[in-house]
């Protein structure tokens, strides 16, 4: 949820116009991802493949497992998140909710996947492999 400042300041309305923004910017990311989940998983799992970042043994299974994420992303409360995405909030600057969240779950949970072979790469190539790949999503992005 968005933080709301009432002290009446200049620099308290700043802030509340900079989280506002924020949350805007994620709940449209969000809707975006919730309709077109099955595209979306689709075009990052085969660019996670294509790109070495991640070796498999079953494309169709990786694609299982980012769609199951990218609905659970749809459905998680805030908390759930920020949880999540915590130990990669400081990966880039001005991150994307939804591509951290999404790296997060790959290097966190996909790596232990009994699929996956392998995962290649630095948090950051992944994060930007997935980011290009939602920028497609969200021209705005």
């Amino acid at each position: 949820m968005a933080k709301i400042f009432y002290t009446g300041n200049r620099e308290a309305k700043l802030l509340s116009k900079i989280e506002s923004s924020k949350e805007r910017e994620r709940i449209r990311t969000i809707s975006a991802i919730r309709d077109n989940i099955d595209a979306f998983s689709n075009k990052v799992s085969m660019k996670l493949i294509e790109a070495g970042l991640v070796e498999t043994v079953s494309k169709s299974s990786i694609e299982n497992q980012i769609a199951r994420c990218l609905d659970a992303l749809c459905k998680a409360e805030d908390f759930d998140i920020d949880y999540m995405i915590a130990p990669l909030r400081t990966l880039v600057s001005n991150p994307n909710i939804a591509s951290l969240y999404l790296t997060a779950f790959i290097v966190e949970t996909l790596i232990n996947h009994k699929d996956v072979i392998d995962i290649y790469g630095s948090d950051e190539d992944i994060y930007y492999c997935i980011q290009k790949e939602l920028a497609a999503l969200l021209p705005n992005v």
